[in-house]
């Protein structure tokens, strides 16, 4: 991309224009033709989860079609909490895996929209609907697809406000217009909504060799975003400060690949970005995790700061506390009231937030056995750059 700043301003469009176009043609290609099942992947770049499946994640996604998991090409698990009623928009949902896992989740009364720009995915997609709303035991669909791009949502008819939460696994990678992605994401979330999804980053800016290589872009690391312009995006979108849940190496085990990627090091790592008006205060506060959300009875796993064991008194930093009181999880904690009295040897600092974690280091602590949980200060020690 470097030849369109040299350019003037409409010849900078057009070549843009052209070269995301081209981009798009690539991937549909790619997932629409050359994938039939996630075994024709030439790369390792579609991991397993990090963290082991939950037991009711994994009822789930048994009671979903083997000719939707077959095509099937994620690299993390995007099932965020408290998902009962709520309305889901699944980014590049592909063949429908993802989507009718979270259609058992939000039940009968929520419903899931999945989105995606490749014609053969839909087809697979569409054609279980009937199977499982019977299967799941529904009066009526709690899920519908929708042909369109992710950079456009509004123009694939997708309103503003509309949605509690939008997931997405292993697909903004794929994007030619990654800010476009999130403005988007933005605009369809509802205040207090979170954008939660896995994708792959790199250790740091892609060369043009690798960016413009059709397979490496097809695999989800040719378009991998440095991690640490994931974090500079988000907020200048609006979002707040992205709270890394969990991350795992990824490993290419393709000579051929390898020899182009060189010393690039790259992670699938999972997020959770809010949107939460500007004009709400930030203040640190104690909170106790009420233990009511379904599969987290016992503690809830937030982000790689914080772990909320049921029925604890927890010190939050200033934008986590804000995210919990306006957002669907203002129900499921008890917030006492404001205070200048804290925990006894806390040291979070009244509108703290967490640090940015680099998920590189949280790999290989969670690889090592570490734990990167420890609130707004404890997680330097542990999970901090």
């Amino acid at each position: 991309m470097a030849e369109c700043r040299k350019s003037t301003h409409s010849e900078c469009s057009k070549d843009c224009a052209s070269h995301e176009l081209k981009i798009r043609d690539d991937v549909k290609d790619y997932y629409g033709k050359r994938l039939k099942k996630t075994a024709d992947l030439k790369s390792n770049a579609c991991v397993a989860p990090a963290r082991p499946i939950p037991a009711y994640i994994r009822t789930a996604l048994a009671d979903v079609h083997t000719d939707v998991t077959d095509r099937y090409y994620g690299c993390g698990l995007v099932v965020p909490e408290c998902l009962e009623g709520c309305r889901v928009l699944d980014l590049g949902c592909g063949s429908g895996r993802d989507v009718y896992m979270l259609s058992q989740l939000v039940g009968q009364r929520g419903h899931v929209t999945g989105v995606d720009m490749t014609e053969e995915q839909l087809v697979v997609a569409r054609k279980y609907i009937e199977h499982h709303t019977q299967k799941f035991g529904f009066s009526e669909p709690n899920v519908d697809f929708i042909q369109g791009y992710i950079e456009g949502l509004e123009e694939a008819g997708l309103k503003e406000n509309s949605f509690d939460i939008i997931i997405s696994n292993c697909v903004v990678n794929l994007s030619p217009d990654k800010p476009r992605v999130l403005r988007e994401a933005f605009r369809a979330l509802k205040d207090g909504g979170e954008l939660y999804f896995s994708d792959i980053y790199s250790s740091s800016r892609l060369p043009e060799d690798i960016t413009s290589h059709k397979v490496l872009w097809g695999e989800c690391l040719g378009g991998a975003l440095c991690w640490e312009d994931l974090v500079r995006l988000a907020e200048e979108v609006g979002f707040c400060s992205p709270r890394l849940v969990t991350a795992s190496a990824v490993t290419v085990d393709n000579e051929e690949l390898e020899s182009i990627l060189g010393d690039y090091k790259f992670v699938s790592a999972t997020y959770r970005l809010f949107k939460i008006p500007k004009n709400i205060p930030k203040k640190s506060c104690l909170l106790t995790y009420d233990g009511n959300i379904t599969g987290s009875e016992k503690a809830l796993e937030f982000d790689c700061h914080y772990t909320f064991k049921a029925n604890d008194v927890v010190e939050v930093d200033g934008e986590l506390a804000s995210i919990l009181k306006n957002s669907r999880f203002a129900e499921e904690f008890t917030f006492q009231p404001d205070t200048q009295r804290s925990l006894s040897g806390s040291c979070c600092p009244p509108t703290a937030k967490a640090v940015p974690v680099n998920p590189f280091e949280l790999a290989e602590k969670i690889k090592s056995g570490g734990t990167a949980t420890g609130g707004c200060c404890g997680a330097q020690k542990s999970c901090g750059k």
